[in-house]
């Protein structure tokens, strides 16, 4: 479902990404919604889900962050 949601996004469909990951309760779905919502622009809601995530918001780009949330899921 994670990769599917990446797949949505990178064909431009930020709605069906996110919809497929609002619900999920794990710490890679946090992942996922906090760069989707670090695309969106919304950085207060993506640093909420990177610190579920434990992570923090990366200050390089998003292909790349995107590029590392695929290669994690792999």
């Amino acid at each position: 479902m994670l990769l599917q949601s990446l797949w949505f996004d990178a064909k431009g469909n930020w709605s069906g990404a996110h919809n497929l990951v609002d619900e999920l309760e794990e710490t890679k779905a946090y992942w996922v919604h906090a760069y989707l919502h670090r695309k969106e622009g919304d950085v207060s809601n993506a640093n909420y889900w990177y610190r579920r995530a434990g992570k923090t918001m990366p200050s390089y780009s998003l292909q790349k962050e995107w590029e590392e949330i695929v290669s994690a899921l792999l």
